[in-house]
Parts: C-alpha cells; structure tokens; sequence
C-alpha cells in the first residue's frame, strides 16, 4: 500500500487489517513497521516480497512528475516480481477534469506493464465537496450553482479497494466507477438549514489565483472541479460501488454537510 501515511490509504489498511488480510503500508515517512517507499527516488525503492500493490495516487504534483513517479513504482513492481497492481485513478466521467490525464496516463503504463491489473476511478469525495462550500453571513456560498455531483465518502471508497485487494484475482482486468448518489450544494445548505448562493466562475478563479496557500496547479485543477459540478459532467452515477460493497453507499449530503459544519466560524456577539 503505497502512500500509508495518507487519508485514503490509512482507511484501507485499516479495512484489510479488519478483514484479517496481511498488508505492509509504504510511505515517504514511514513510522512502525511501514517500508520506506519515496516515488523520487527510483533507485530506493524495494518492492521485494510484495505480491499485490495498491498503488494510490501520487497525485500531489504538476502531471509530469506525478506520471514519473509511477512510472518509478510501476518499473519497481515489475522488476521484483509483484503480480497485481490495483490503482485509485479518478472516475471516467471526469475525463475534462485538470488532473485527469496523470491518472489516464498511469493506467495506460499499467495496462502496458505486463501485471495483472483493477483500476479504480474513484468519483470526488463527498468530503472534499463539503469543503469546497464557503460560508459567509447568509449561509453557504459555491461557484456549483444547481449542478449535481456523484459524490461518494473516502470510506466507502477505502472499503471498496479493500474488498478488490483481498481477491484480486477475481477483479483481474476490471475497471470499476466508484461514484455515489447525485448531490448539490442546495442539498448540503437545506441540510443545515441555511441558504446557498451561487458566485461566478471568473469569481472563483480570482479568488483561488489569489490564495497564498493553494500550490501552482491547485488553482486550474479546482476550477475544473468547479466548471465540471457546474455544467453537469459530474452527476452520473452507477452501480459498481454498491456491488463491490453489497450495501447502499454512504449518504453523501450528509458526509458533506458534516465535512462544512465543522468549518463553520464561531459565532461572536450576543446570542
């Protein structure tokens, strides 16, 4: 398991150790009995005795060095002997997306690398869809306007991948969508109770170029989430998620409201 130390990642371990399956975490910084594992340095990494690697996204980067750093892995994993690679790409209704073509490029080295091979493309988390939200006075403001979103928890996608990775075989040359019901932004505000106004998408992106804290490729990749939500690419859904689970995915208004709520200012003055 690539990226241990990770949200997502931390989830599946998790999810294998519940299931009684043995899996090794690998990270840049490993703490325990983690293997040390850095996508930059291609002739450190040791992927000896690893029989199935679930290879999640190294997607923090502009493309190009996200592309090379799993090329890197993928050469380790050939090179000692790994069978099966599994792989948390992006869902395939977000083609347009701004990062999307570091994952479509991954799976093409993937299909091409001689392993056996499960991609998941993960649908936007419902999580992240909350966070995206901005409160102001009057309630929740987004640039999302009425476009929906198959949004779908980190933990349902966690034990998504945890089922696959426990019998890999049987997923073997499978690609899987993992997206959840639809949801909006109206949604989540009605939810809690307050309004939604939508801002313009010029808007959004001054705001984003402006923000001291968003990294170079932040800005355009969140945009296209924006644009995407917005003009309706995002809102299919499917049904491989539940079948991989065998239960109805999480209620993702709920994860989402949760997610913003939390974020909400405190309240000052008189009550």
């Amino acid at each position: 398991m690539t990226g241990a130390n990770g949200q997502l990642a931390t989830l599946i371990l998790a999810q294998l150790d519940a299931r009684g399956v043995p899996a090794i975490g690998g990270s840049r910084n490993p703490t325990g009995d983690q293997r040390p594992l850095d996508f930059d340095d291609p002739g450190g990494l040791d992927l000896t005795d690893v029989t199935i690697l679930l290879l999640v996204s190294a997607g923090y980067a502009e493309d190009d060095r996200v592309v090379a750093r799993h090329r890197a892995v993928l050469d380790a994993a050939v090179r000692d002997g790994v069978r099966h690679v599994v792989y948390t790409s992006v869902t395939t209704a977000g083609d347009h997306l701004a990062f999307a073509p570091a994952h479509r490029a991954t799976e093409r080295m993937i299909r091409h690398s001689g392993l056996a091979w499960t991609l998941l493309r993960n649908g936007l988390y419902a999580e992240l869809f909350g966070a995206l939200l901005t409160w102001t006075p009057d309630g929740l403001e987004s640039p999302f306007g009425d476009g929906m979103l198959a949004a779908v928890s980190r933990a349902d996608l966690a034990a998504a991948a945890a089922v696959v990775a426990s019998a890999p075989a049987a997923h073997a040359g499978r690609t899987y969508d993992l997206v959840g019901e639809p949801i909006s932004a109206t949604a989540v505000a009605a939810h809690l109770g307050v309004d939604h106004r939508t801002i313009g998408l010029g808007e959004y992106r001054t705001r984003l170029l402006s923000d001291g804290g968003l990294l170079p490729f932040q800005p355009p990749m969140l945009a296209s989430i924006a644009t995407g939500i917005r003009h309706g690419f995002l809102g299919g859904t499917g049904p491989d998620l539940e079948q991989l689970l065998r239960r109805a995915p999480s209620n993702a208004v709920t994860i989402a409201a949760t997610t913003i709520d939390a974020l909400r200012p405190a309240r000052t003055g008189p009550v």
